[in-house]
């Protein structure tokens, strides 16, 4: 298939884009502070960095790492909702010559041992909420290195209140013990006293190790190396500035960091821009969320289609100052055609949907940005990707009939993370990513997402994979038989609903609930569990999870 989708490519979007000006991610770093050094670069509970504060705390963090031995190719884990520590951590670990992994903040015990045992990572910077957490399962992975962060360290006299409150007041810190852990700020002095040295890094070296469950389900490291990061950001500014120019943006970052959209589409994308991301910590708490926005005359705003309703609900967000604003951008799950039309009612911006995947980088389609109105499709292939919808065999589908999208570029993962068979599964021979959903691309090039190949369920942008939550629920005795699909819910697109067969009569519902508190993030949770005497199999006895899905 041609690239029939350039013909609507908006003025100025070029064809092919050319990631090769800067060798590393580090390196694209170190230009933005000398081009922007004085513009603010992050802002979170009343306090603003600029680029050149930034240079100082992520050198700092660098040197730090590079003084106890950790350098290329080492791996080292950020475990952290939005906070200023975040981005100073990425780009010190990064201009460290080492490789970035991603920890969702929320994980239960199980599942951080098992992402710090996978990634090999030796070095960990954690907020102090979350500490108890690490020290359950430290002696048994290879973390050799703690720093322990608090939410205001980086927030001047403020902070010392804000870690009051957390501390005594809200009792939000469990108490814990890491001996031989590092406070993050005790971390940067010690830092600042030594020297940060250049290091060769390159494009096919990995940056960022961010888990996913793939289309498989079984949780892997997509190796991201620095030339897809690259691609992709040079891919998202192709987009962008056209439409914005060069001028300075302020975008609202609410998704957390350590999500892939997040860490592209806000925190790196505006690094390379010279923009301004306003780090929302807590953006569940839907009026202190709002009151933030009241404060900042934001142009750009990423999310989710759940984080956009949720703000369309709050009776004082359309009381706010939408006249800066020039992209809303939503991704990690499909946004839906109601709230689109609200949200383009309320703000008098078109709610322009993306689609990509950690696998890209992510980006891999976008709408045109100039979209007038909502149109139901994840939008174009960017620049430098090709679309090929494609059938079970693996060969490509007539114009108009569904298929499994599959995407190549120079933003497609160089594989998972020690996983060769894993990779294999997913990419053709003529490098062609797969990704488990089933498309339709139009003759205008627009594709539309129509269903999932795989069982996969996607919870407020996150993937939930059937296979982690019925190991997890097998594990109680008090279970003979379980499966886990994906249910329609009107907050978080889909929620997990578990079907059980019990083995011990006396099992409740509070009882399994209270193990997958123990073992499960909350978006992984079951949001409804129902009991049978059975479960539909196929006649070698597999469950048929498709079945309990039609009949659901």
């Amino acid at each position: 298939m041609g690239k029939i989708w350039l013909k609507n490519y908006p003025a100025g979007v070029p064809a092919e884009i050319d990631y090769r000006q800067y060798g590393s991610i580090g390196a694209l770093f170190e230009a933005s502070v000398e081009k922007f050094r004085d513009r603010p670069a992050y802002h979170n509970m009343g306090k603003t960095i600029s680029f050149g504060e930034l240079d100082r705390l992520s050198r700092a963090f660098g040197a730090w790492l590079q003084a106890r031995g950790i350098g290329k190719g080492a791996r080292v884990a950020l475990m952290m909702p939005n906070c200023l520590q975040y981005p100073a951590c990425i780009f010190g670990a990064l201009r460290a010559g080492c490789t970035v992994v991603n920890v969702n903040p929320l994980y239960t015990a199980r599942e951080l041992e098992y992402q710090l045992k996978d990634s090999g990572a030796e070095a960990i910077v954690i907020l102090e909420n979350f500490a108890h957490v690490l020290q359950a399962v430290i002696a048994r992975t290879p973390i050799k290195h703690v720093v322990v962060a608090a939410l205001g360290d980086l927030l001047g006299g403020k902070g010392l209140l804000v870690n009051f409150v957390l501390r005594k007041v809200k009792k939000m810190v469990p108490a814990y013990e890491l001996p031989g852990a590092q406070r993050f700020n005790a971390m940067i002095a010690e830092g600042e006293r030594g020297a940060l040295h250049a290091v060769d890094v390159g494009h096919e070296d990995v940056a960022f190790l961010q888990y996913t469950g793939g289309t498989t389900g079984v949780s892997k490291g997509a190796a991201l190396v620095h030339r897809n990061i690259l691609a992709n950001l040079e891919q998202a500014a192709a987009w962008i500035v056209p439409f914005l120019g060069e001028q300075p943006q302020v975008i609202i970052t609410a998704l957390p960091l350590y999500h892939i959209f997040s860490l592209t589409a806000n925190c790196l994308i505006m690094t390379k821009l010279g923009g301004c991301n306003i780090l929302i910590t807590n953006p569940r708490d839907i009026p202190g969320f709002v009151k933030e926005l009241a404060k900042h005359k934001f142009t750009m705003i990423t999310g989710v289609n759940t984080l956009f309703n949720a703000l369309l609900n709050h009776p004082d967000f359309a009381k706010l100052d939408f006249s800066n604003l020039r992209v809303s951008l939503g991704g990690g799950m499909a946004v839906q055609q109601a709230v689109a039309e609200r949200w383009k009612k309320v703000t008098g911006v078109t709610l322009v949907e993306a689609y990509g995947l950690s696998e890209t980088s992510p980006a891999a389609t976008i709408n045109p940005l100039d979209l007038k109105e909502y149109n139901g499709a994840i939008g174009l292939p960017i620049s430098s990707t090709e679309i090929s919808i494609l059938d079970d065999e693996r060969k490509e589908v007539p114009l108009g009939q569904a298929g499994e999208v599959c995407i190549r570029g120079p933003q497609v993962m160089a594989g998972y993370w020690q996983s060769p068979d894993e990779t294999a599964k997913v990419m053709t021979p003529d490098g062609f990513f797969c990704t488990g959903d089933i498309g339709i691309m139009d003759d205008q090039g627009f594709v539309r997402i129509v269903d999932r190949k795989k069982d996969m369920i996607l919870v407020s942008g996150f993937n939930v994979y059937p296979n982690e939550i019925e190991n997890v629920v097998a594990m109680h005795p008090g279970v003979l038989e379980c499966a886990a699909i994906g249910v329609p819910d009107e907050n978080s697109g889909e929620a997990v609903k578990l079907f059980v067969v019990k083995r011990d009569p006396s099992l409740t519902e509070a009882d399994l609930r209270r193990h997958c508190e123990e073992n499960l993030t909350g978006y992984k949770r079951p949001k409804r569990i129902e009991f049978r005497t059975d479960l539909p199999k196929t006649n070698v006895g597999k469950i048929l999870r498709r079945e309990l899905r039609d009949k659901a």
